[in-house]
């Protein structure tokens, strides 16, 4: 017997309160903008600027207690991260990042100092080979590249649904990850979970995921065009989103998952980048059915796609790929 999240057939009307829907996510991206505005980002040292110390050891590293002997130190953002260094496999290195501490644009020699002395009292074959500062200069032209690289994502994907179907689809599909990107850094916001370049690539996923939602359906829709030419675009809509369904459900399903199993179990490290990838998984799902889909209503589409239209994105495109 089939594991089945929705029926085989499936006729719900996706469009019955498309004002309440769309309202609600205008409303909540307009939310997410205040309060980007207003609270701001917790910005991680990505960001921030701060010092990144390499140790080395003889013997295995403890996060933990590497974690907890820098506890009292008070200083802020530091993330600690296990790395292999192949030239020197008999070694046990970390990396030990620690935000720059107010006033100043990297960590201090007497607080590096502490540092030093309370890791060496966890284990006294540390070494450092290595000590690094990034100031905030260099961590500023981290956010403009960081911006620069999920606006030129959302214009690719643009480009590429207006070639592979028409403007009104890429219209729609654009909107859907505005949609999404502009609610996870509110919610970044509202919840001051650290933000730093594993979030971009989080972002640049959910873009990719939920890019992905909206083609498969959007695909679906342009072959029902073709075969119901006379049948209104809403019908054909609720008929494509509903044959969808369950991949759809499915999909989103299957990988909650193993986010889940991942932020419960995955530890500090990657905790936020997780979380990130939750919340787009559902908004994406939402967005592709009831934000590109809406809008793709309103702006309606072409019907006839037996005919040549030099007008339409389509020229570019086979509809039969």
């Amino acid at each position: 017997m089939r594991l089945k999240l929705v029926p085989s057939e499936s006729h719900w009307d996706f469009f019955k309160h498309t004002k309440v829907t769309l309202g609600a996510s205008a409303i909540a991206c307009l939310v997410s903008i205040v309060l980007f505005f207003t609270m701001g980002l917790n910005f991680g040292i990505d960001f921030k600027g701060g010092t990144t110390i390499r140790t080395d050891s003889e013997v295995a590293v403890d996060v933990g207690a590497y974690r907890d002997a820098l506890t009292p130190l008070n200083l802020g953002d530091v993330t600690i991260t296990e790395i292999f260094d192949p030239t020197q496999p008999e070694l046990h290195a970390s990396q030990i990042r620690i935000q720059a501490q107010e006033g100043a644009e990297a960590v201090s020699i007497d607080v590096l100092a502490q540092v030093k002395d309370a890791l060496l009292a966890v284990d006294n074959t540390l070494t450092f080979p290595e000590v690094t500062s990034v100031g905030p200069k260099v961590s500023g032209e981290l956010v403009q590249t960081a911006v620069l690289a999920v606006v030129a994502a959302i214009a690719a994907v643009l480009f590429y649904i207006w070639l592979r179907f028409e403007w009104q689809f890429s219209v729609g599909a654009v909107a859907a990850l505005v949609h999404d990107v502009v609610l996870t850094i509110g919610v970044f916001s509202i919840l001051q979970i650290k933000f730093d370049l594993a979030i971009i690539a989080a972002l640049l996923t959910i873009v990719g995921y939920s890019l992905n939602d909206t083609v498969v359906v959007f695909d679906r829709v342009r072959e029902n065009l073709r075969r119901y030419k006379t049948k209104p675009l809403r019908e054909v809509l609720n008929l494509s989103i509903n044959e969808t369904l369950s991949r759809t459900v499915m999909t989103s399903v299957t990988t909650l998952l193993a986010l889940i199993a991942l932020f419960v179990l995955g530890g500090d490290v990657i905790r936020g980048f997780v979380f990130a990838m939750i919340w787009g998984v559902v908004v994406g799902t939402y967005s592709s059915v009831f934000v590109a889909s809406a809008i793709l209503l309103r702006l309606d589409v072409k019907r006839d796609w037996s005919k040549k239209d030099s007008e339409a994105g389509t020229q570019f495109a086979n509809p039969d790929a």
